[in-house]
């Protein structure tokens, strides 16, 4: 007569072994989120999303031997776009070797970026480019359109520019900082171009 009652309060001891398999970490969870200050990371960029994305008007800009650059100039591929203002300096210069070497770590990937230094000054002589740097752009940004054009770029509180990308259709989308780990940028172009559907 005993072994059915013995029988079912195993039987019940075991449902609620089971059930708190599934709802401890529900409710620690939940109390994770409501009542602690602690949150999780909204996603898994290493960059700041603008969101946002803005779109970059089609504008002439100004290339290094003083010629007009295509109005398209910033729409067809994905572009990491490096602020600049004056000559370019060894940091910039820096910038623009990192940025080379990002691309080139993309692989099979590498055909779909372009590197862009749009600059605001008395930047560069036809020259600034050399070997291996076949992708590398330069854009003077002149005159009230291209004043107009540098305003959508985000700064930061201390109003240092950084590295930007635009996709194909001329969207600018994410910021990240001049100066940080080449790994972010390369892990969030990797799934920008895994993910996308256009360039």
């Amino acid at each position: 007569m005993m072994a059915p009652v013995a029988d079912r309060r195993s039987g019940r001891r075991n449902l609620l072994m089971l059930a708190s398999i599934f709802f401890v970490p529900l409710a620690a969870a939940v109390w994770l989120y409501f009542s602690s200050s602690w949150r999780p990371a909204l996603g898994t960029q290493r960059g700041e999303l603008i969101d946002p994305p803005r779109p970059l008007p089609r504008v002439a800009l100004t290339l290094p031997d003083g010629s007009t650059a295509p109005p398209d100039s910033l729409h067809g591929s994905w572009y990491l776009v490096y602020l600049g203002d004056g000559p370019c300096d060894t940091p910039c210069a820096a910038t623009l070797a990192e940025l080379r070497q990002i691309r080139l770590a993309l692989d099979k990937d590498a055909a779909r970026v372009r590197r862009v230094l749009l600059h605001t000054g008395d930047c560069c002589a036809p020259g600034i480019s050399g070997p291996g740097d076949e992708d590398l752009l330069v854009l003077g940004a002149t005159g009230p359109e291209g004043q107009a054009l540098l305003a959508l770029f985000p700064r930061t509180s201390d109003g240092s520019a950084g590295i930007y990308v635009i996709d194909p259709l001329g969207n600018l989308m994410m910021r990240h900082p001049a100066t940080g780990a080449a790994e972010g940028w390369l892990s969030d172009l990797e799934r920008l171009l895994r993910l996308s559907r256009i360039g």
